[in-house]
């Protein structure tokens, strides 16, 4: 492995070569065809023989929304595993199949969103407040332990070839990005200078520094009063001036229409488009950009800002090899085979990875389960068969999914009888389908019971992701959600030893869980193999290794 500063100095140089390609390029293009370029969705410009390419794809932890790939546990859990090495393996592992799919999907020609190697992610906010929806994205509230795991997944997302990126990273959102989400789009947060560079620049910082990620997306909030997709403070004075920041800027998705419809700091959709291009957002995910050919026949905004942004852009896509330069050496990447998506070697890392992320919050003894001792096991509750609580959210499609429930049952064989129930719903009162008496009675049937409690993406996600009575995607509390108090209490009251394994993406108030139950244990959203690494926990082929990086509250108040 390189040192650092050996990498960081050709990074430079790789940098340097491949502007200059990118200068001479965007200088053959037209008003219009710079303008089209600044969209995620780039048009092809036949007559350079430069081909359509769209920026939007996912990996926040995996490949996601473009059929099948590896499903690791979602960010929170990864971050759960306070392990360095083992982020930048998952994010290599990430980039393996990205570049195996891209790969497959030029074969035939196949382009388009989620089919492009510019992966958004990692997401370096602080999850600042438990309730705020999209914290599962993160790696928690400490911004030393973002700053660290930021900077290995972006190693391992675009790797270390002298010559070419594997994929390209975007840390996101810059900055002070930590919800409400239900108010995201005209939010003004207003934050010290002090608690702005301490608490949630502090990790973006080190994650340029160190890792000289391709990308930084703005935030939809205004930070003291500016938009952060057009701020001057953010993107000019901090990221471009402060920090040199040599790479591309992108606004979140459809972020600048929010500058006239809700922040209300512009009049129109092409002052809009002004004041982002102006102050430093080279890409526009979505259309506002559409308008930067009024924009500067209007000279609201200059043809040399215009070329810089492009040439900024057309510099991530020679680096990647989209553009190829017939003067540099072949990229190895190009010959990855897609035969290493979904494939057993990841699936077994996967269920590996999935190990590490589990943390033990009680155990009075019961733990690890003696499968010899055991007759029949009652795995109980909304999370227990559920694939929704395997993935959390911006997840990929794996080809099998192994839930808590079948992740037992295949553990143990025939040897011993494993009850299943749905207990109740994940959040719905007064459910039609509640089966306390169902859950009374295997419990008093069982030797343990497994009891899966806790949330999935449906209730805590992004704005317009999380289908639910909730708020925009925000916990209203820390508790239970629905009638799962309730089947918790049965399952205590039955007397015998209750297990319960909380499926969630952030902290949960479990005060009788952590009084009355036998055992506690966190597991996140473990991935698609998580059911499978939960059995080998409980079973004891496997310590559980993770530690928390949220606090948990006893309540709300708190």
């Amino acid at each position: 492995m390189k040192n650092h500063q050996t990498e960081l100095t050709e990074n430079e140089e790789l940098c340097d070569l491949y502007r200059k390609k990118a200068e001479e390029l965007v200088s053959q293009m037209t008003i219009e065809e710079l303008a089209d370029q600044t969209l995620n969705s780039a048009p092809p410009i036949e007559r350079l023989n430069i081909k359509g390419y769209d920026w939007w794809n996912e990996g926040l932890h995996g490949v996601a929304r473009a059929g099948t790939a590896t499903v690791f546990p979602q960010a929170i859990g990864l971050a759960a595993a306070f392990d360095e090495d083992l982020m930048e393996q998952v994010a290599d592992a990430v980039s393996t199949e990205g570049r195996a799919k891209f790969n497959m999907q030029q074969k035939y020609g196949d382009v388009g969103r989620y089919k492009g190697l510019t992966f958004w992610a990692p997401n370096i906010n602080i999850f600042r407040d438990p309730r705020c929806g999209r914290g599962h994205e993160t790696y928690g509230e400490d911004p030393y332990l973002t700053a660290r795991l930021g900077i290995r997944y972006i190693k391992g997302l675009q790797g270390h070839d002298a010559h070419y990126l594997k994929s390209a990273a975007c840390v996101k959102h810059f900055a002070v990005h930590s919800g409400p989400e239900g108010l995201r789009h005209s939010f003004n947060a207003e934050v010290t200078k002090k608690d702005l560079y301490e608490t949630y620049l502090s990790a973006f910082h080190a994650c340029i520094k160190e890792a000289k990620p391709e990308a930084v997306m703005g935030a939809y909030n205004r930070v003291n009063g500016e938009p952060c997709c057009g701020s001057k403070t953010l993107l000019t004075d901090i990221l471009r001036n402060e920090w040199h920041f040599k790479g591309h800027v992108v606004s979140d998705c459809f972020a600048l229409r929010d500058f006239y419809q809700h922040h209300m700091v512009t009049k129109d959709a092409v002052e809009s488009a002004a004041l982002a291009m102006n102050n430093g957002c080279d890409l526009n995910c979505g259309h506002m950009y559409l308008h930067l050919s009024e924009a500067v026949s209007r000279g609201m905004v200059s043809e040399s800002r215009l070329r810089a942004a492009v040439t900024n852009l057309y510099t991530t896509r020679m680096k990647l090899g989209i553009e190829q330069d017939k003067e540099r050496p072949d990229n190895p990447y190009d010959k990855i085979p897609y035969s290493v998506v979904d494939s057993m070697k990841m699936r077994e890392f996967n269920e590996s990875v999935s190990e590490k992320t589990f943390v033990l919050l009680k155990n009075n003894g019961i733990l690890p389960l003696n499968r010899e001792k055991l007759r029949t096991i009652a795995v109980i509750g909304p999370n227990a068969d559920s694939r929704r609580a395997l993935v959390g959210n911006y997840e990929g499609t794996a080809s099998r999914y192994i839930t808590i429930s079948e992740g037992i049952q295949d553990y143990v064989g025939d040897s011993v009888r494993v009850l299943v129930s749905e207990g109740c719903d994940l959040y719905k009162d007064n459910w039609k389908k509640n089966r306390i008496a169902e859950v009374r009675e295997m419990a008093e049937m069982s030797d343990v019971v497994i009891l899966c409690l806790g949330l999935d993406a449906g209730i805590e996600g992004e704005q317009g992701d999380a289908g639910n009575d909730f708020a925009s995607g925000d916990k209203p509390d820390l508790n239970l959600p629905g009638e799962q108090n309730q089947i918790l209490e049965a399952a205590l009251d039955s007397g015998k030893p209750v297990v319960v394994l909380l499926l969630s993406g952030s902290a949960l108030a479990v005060n009788t869980a952590q009084e009355r139950a036998a055992a506690v244990m966190q597991c996140w959203y473990p991935g698609a193999q998580g059911g499978r690494a939960a059995a080998r926990i409980l079973f004891g082929e496997v310590s559980p290794q993770g530690h928390l990086p949220v606090t948990f509250y006893k309540s709300t108040e708190e």
